[in-house]
């Protein structure tokens, strides 16, 4: 199978959005247009909350069009100010009160070497300095990463990122020290302040438990016995057998390195198994402990655990981790203890590898929490597949499937937090669950979970370590903070980019396609509400016949197809229209893992439709395009998700001759092409989207659909190729959507990514798929 290739056009067309056929339509004349930003403004776009917590993106309070971002290299976004401007410390191009003005520093002698510009608590970074890939883990370490592409990488030091970084034993004199090695320029003295004001009294306490019991514990005895003596900490302090508190008590910790470190130390309460009193007091002392500016990183010191029993788990022979698992796992791992916190590796980067490593390198019993079944059972798959956990050792809790809690135990965060009446077996599962002692909790897309939802989660079982796997540690609604303080700081985040360039993961361009909306269309959507606009900005016939000629086109190449929409009634219709199988919330459990494995290996199969369903926990490594026609408004977490769909490498890497690394797998690509209807609200929700793609280093291109479709023709040689080309049947798709029930637009705006199976008999709805179930059934 060739690399997926997109058609030869130029970057920014400039052709009119408009094609010359009179049944295609005319060019909307600018007052019309006009008229549409002015009735945007004055009507409010659906705000509406979907399932899991997240809000949506705010719909702009006045629409004003921007020009998309034009990019004419790879990887490089729009310059922070125009050529010529100069800085202004309260506006228009970079800002002096954000970024400081540093042309009083005086560059040092050898700054060409040097990849660091400091300001305040902003690091730009030259990715093409030759001391960059020395400098790059370093501030993964310290800072959160904010752009990174092709030539130039921004970072930000926060209190969390600081945090993160001295609970892996990065001290603040060794930030600034390290920092000033790699700038151009001194450091300014308001960096240096931040840093020491930060991280001045982190990582001197940690909680860590040994055999069943809690421990407060640091180095310095002023900072523990602070500690001690507050009021709201000792109702959390354990208690003696005649009843009093238990005392300060010091021993001797063996390091990694061999050497002997002196630790003073107190006692928790004991947890009682199944009751979440234990996680609630450790809750109230991790926000008293940060109240005091004391914050405390959880450790679990599963060596010395007697009490647990050791589950006999190992890695195969055969299992080989890459640089950046091992790099991930040794944050999580030190001193012979785990870490509690989250791990960040891009989609197909292999974070089920990194949590079935963490499960046997620490080989207590583990549960692995998922968001739906299908994640499930590609848990249960790859542990058979990379470890020696034997079919005995594997279970599952699922609404089909309530098996015996054993070793190793998958399940979905619907099943532990559902709050309604549950089955005399769910009732026995659960309360047998809350009986064990999990040496491991692992967390997968942990993103999504709301505070809420977590609380109850951990509730219902009793974690010693807590691991959070994502892909995009990101939420629109800014509650990631919740996230970090319940499960723990971000110990790793892996580079986008550099992965792409190593061949872990595949080339990924970003395609653009600007698609203009018919007369009659537009006209509509000029004279309804906006979940209407929205629907009627989605059924857009250019949309279609962009679609029709993207599939069309990647197919005959032999590539994989996925197509993403939001709105379900959408997709039905393209899917239908397309004769393609679709998989949406309603599709029962057993059609959907059909479609999944019919897309994986059948010939005639190249092409699907999934709703938000198939934004997370569905691998498909043989998918190499994306046509995203349409989206949760300008969600940067699910242009991530999405992206990751098509992320795995297409190819094994070939050694390289003198560098001794990897060259990258021919027709290592792929393709992510996003449908936009012109002077629309969907305009302003794509920039948001497009912006972050850029700040990831991605390739990307804006055209015209006019440009895709005539390509098209002549692939074709038809001059009309399209379906629903006529007047006749575009006015009946416009009839079609202006008479969906108000009711059924909005409860696709507030959608939840997965809907509950429907309990009803497997039938397949692809006449391929019906077919081949006729066949093995005999009928």
């Amino acid at each position: 199978m060739q690399g997926p290739q997109s058609f030869s056009l130029p970057l920014n067309s400039g052709e009119s959005s408009c094609t010359t056929s009179s049944q295609w339509d005319s060019c909307i004349s600018p007052e019309k247009r006009l008229l549409a930003m002015e009735r945007s403004t004055a009507k409010e776009a659906p705000h509406d909350t979907p399932k899991g917590g997240e809000e949506p993106e705010p719909a702009p309070k006045k629409f004003r069009q921007n020009p998309p971002l034009t990019v004419t290299t790879e990887g490089a976004a729009s310059p922070l100010r125009k050529p010529g401007t100069p800085l202004s410390p309260t506006g228009g191009g970079c800002s002096l009160a954000r970024f400081g003005d540093m042309r009083g520093l005086p560059l040092k002698a050898d700054h060409h070497r040097r990849p660091l510009w400091v300001s305040h608590e902003h690091i730009f970074v030259e990715a093409f300095c030759e001391g960059f890939e020395n400098a790059q883990p370093f501030l993964v370490a310290i800072a959160e990463p904010v752009s990174r592409t092709a030539l130039i990488h921004e970072y930000e030091l926060t209190p969390d990122s600081l945090f993160a970084a001295v609970s892996l034993g990065i001290s603040s004199d060794v930030i600034v020290a390290q920092l000033n090695t790699l700038s151009k320029t001194s450091l300014p003295a308001s960096t240096v302040e931040f840093i020491h004001q930060q991280t001045g009294t982190f990582g001197k306490v940690k909680m860590v438990l040994e055999n069943q019991v809690y421990f407060i514990e640091g180095t310095d005895l002023e900072v523990i016995t602070l500690l001690y003596n507050d009021e709201q900490v000792r109702r959390a302090v354990g208690r003696a057998e005649d009843g009093s508190l238990c005392r300060i008590s010091s021993t001797e910790l063996t390091t990694d390195a061999g050497g002997v470190e002196h630790v003073f130390r107190f006692p928790l309460m004991r947890d009682v198994p199944g009751q979440p009193r234990g996680f609630k007091v450790r809750e109230d002392l991790r926000r008293r402990c940060r109240e005091l500016r004391h914050p405390l990183a959880t450790l679990y010191d599963f060596h010395a655990d007697r009490e647990n029993p050791t589950v006999d788990l190992r890695l195969k022979p055969s299992t080989r981790l890459r640089a950046y698992q091992e790099t991930a796992l040794s944050k999580v791992f030190t001193n012979g203890r785990a870490r509690s916190g989250i791990i960040v590796l891009p989609c197909g980067a292999g974070k089920t590898l990194v949590g079935i490593t963490a499960s046997a390198t620490i080989c207590r019993r583990v549960l692995v929490v998922c968001l739906n079944t299908v994640s499930v059972e590609q848990w249960l798959s790859q542990f058979q597949m990379w470890s020696t956990a034997r079919p005995e050792q594997l279970s599952k809790f699922t609404a089909e499937q309530k098996d015996v809690p054993s070793d190793i135990m998958v399940t979905t965060y619907s099943m532990l937090s559902f709050g309604g009446e549950r089955s005399t077996r769910s009732q026995a599962v659960l309360a047998e669950m809350r009986g064990i002692e999990w040496g491991l909790v692992i967390l997968d897309e942990v993103h999504v979970v709301p505070a809420k939802t977590f609380r109850e989660v951990i509730e219902v079982v009793h974690a010693h370590c807590l691991l959070g796997l994502t892909a995009t540690l990101l939420r629109e609604d800014d509650k990631i903070d919740d996230l970090k303080f319940l499960l723990g700081p971000k110990l790793y985040e892996a580079n986008w980019l550099e992965l792409s360039r190593e061949g872990s993961l595949a080339t990924v361009t970003c395609v653009e396609v600007h698609c203009p909306m018919t007369k009659e269309f537009y006209d509509a959507y000029l004279n309804s509400a906006p979940s209407r606009q929205t629907q009627l900005y989605i059924f857009n016939p250019y949309k279609f016949w962009c679609t029709q000629a993207l599939i069309e086109y990647h197919e005959k190449r032999g590539d994989k197809v996925i197509v993403f929409s939001d709105s379900v009634a959408a997709l039905r219709h393209y899917a239908t229209v397309l004769k393609r199988p679709f998989i949406e919330g309603e599709v029962v459990q057993s059609e959907r893992m059909s479609v999944l494995d019919h897309f994986k290996h059948h010939p005639k199969i190249n092409t699907i439709f999934i709703t938000k369903v198939g934004d997370t926990s569905i691998d498909l490594p043989e998918a190499t395009v994306i046509v995203q026609i349409s989206s949760h408004f300008g969600s940067r977490r699910q242009e991530a998700q999405r992206l990751g769909r098509i992320l795995r490498p297409k190819g094994a890497p070939t050694p390289a001759a003198e560098s001794g690394g990897a060259v990258p797998p021919a027709g290592n690509t792929a393709l992510f092409y996003s449908l936009v209807s012109s002077d629309t609200r969907e305009l302003y929700y794509n920039t948001k989207r497009q912006r972050f793609l850029l700040d990831q280093g991605y390739s990307y291109k804006v055209i015209q659909a006019s440009v895709v479709l005539d390509c098209f023709r002549k692939l074709t040689h038809n001059p009309q190729p399209f379906k629903l080309f006529s007047a006749a049947d575009q006015a009946k798709l416009l009839q079609h959507v202006l008479s969906l029930k108000e009711q059924q637009m909005e409860r696709e705006e507030r959608a939840a990514a997965e809907a509950a199976p429907a309990r009803k008999a497997f039938k397949p709805s692809h006449p391929i798929l019906k077919k081949l179930y006729r066949k093995t059934l005999g009928r």
